[in-house]
């Protein structure tokens, strides 16, 4: 289950796989993929932790499952791979670009192009049956992912935190934010969206010029 992760996250990796909730977390998720439909594929399960290199990550970006449509899920929160349909809260993530950064609205909702900017797509779930969503949910991802934002707040200085709806905020109380940005908002699903505070948030925008103050190079977003 642990085929395509970059070598720099290897020593965090492997302080969380040799926990004892991640033997109990492995055995589920194998049966489940033998047994019914799961997203991601098998191999991309970790393809957030190949496409971002720890030493190279400048945002974290955490969503709560994959998708759980066909053809959907490819590993990156919120992402989806070229020519498929964009799911509606990733359709208001781009309109929040367009309006904060003036980018023009995208053909292609795979982001990639972000995670090789340095923008860790982290689920805190990072699997999921079939159009069941939050089906993997309480099976051990969640320590597994908290682990990683722990490591990370610790090793690193000067990352953004991209916090968007309840479940991810809930994240907040593992990242030192005296040395971190934390942008929270609500979730960009459009029933969050349209009742809070999404749209104007301009979170994009303060993102780059975060890094910019810092010497780093903004995000293409």
């Amino acid at each position: 289950m642990r085929d395509r992760i970059h070598p720099s996250w290897e020593n965090i990796i492997k302080n969380s796989t040799e926990a004892p909730y991640f033997d109990a977390l492995t055995v589920f998720v194998e049966e489940e993929y033998k047994t019914s439909s799961c997203y991601p594929e098998f191999d991309a399960i970790f393809a957030a932790f190949d496409l971002c290199p720890l030493d190279e990550v400048k945002v974290v970006l955490l969503g709560q499952d994959p998708y759980h449509g066909p053809g959907q899920a490819q590993g990156l929160s919120f992402s989806v791979p070229e020519g498929v349909k964009h799911p509606p809260s990733l359709v208001n993530i781009f309109k929040e670009i367009e309006s904060d950064l003036q980018i023009p609205y995208p053909t292609s909702g795979n982001l990639e192009r972000w995670a090789r900017q340095g923008v860790l797509l982290l689920n805190a779930t990072l699997t999921v049956r079939a159009h069941e969503a939050g089906s993997h949910q309480k099976q051990g991802w969640e320590f597994f992912t908290d682990d990683v934002i722990k490591a990370i707040s610790a090793r690193c200085n000067g990352i953004i935190f991209l916090l968007w709806g309840g479940y991810a905020k809930k994240k907040q109380k593992f990242i030192d934010e005296s040395k971190h940005l934390i942008l929270s908002s609500v979730h960009p699903s459009p029933l969050s969206a349209n009742r809070g505070y999404w749209f104007g948030n301009k979170h994009f925008s303060q993102c780059n010029e975060y890094l910019e103050t810092r010497g780093q190079k903004p995000i293409a977003w």
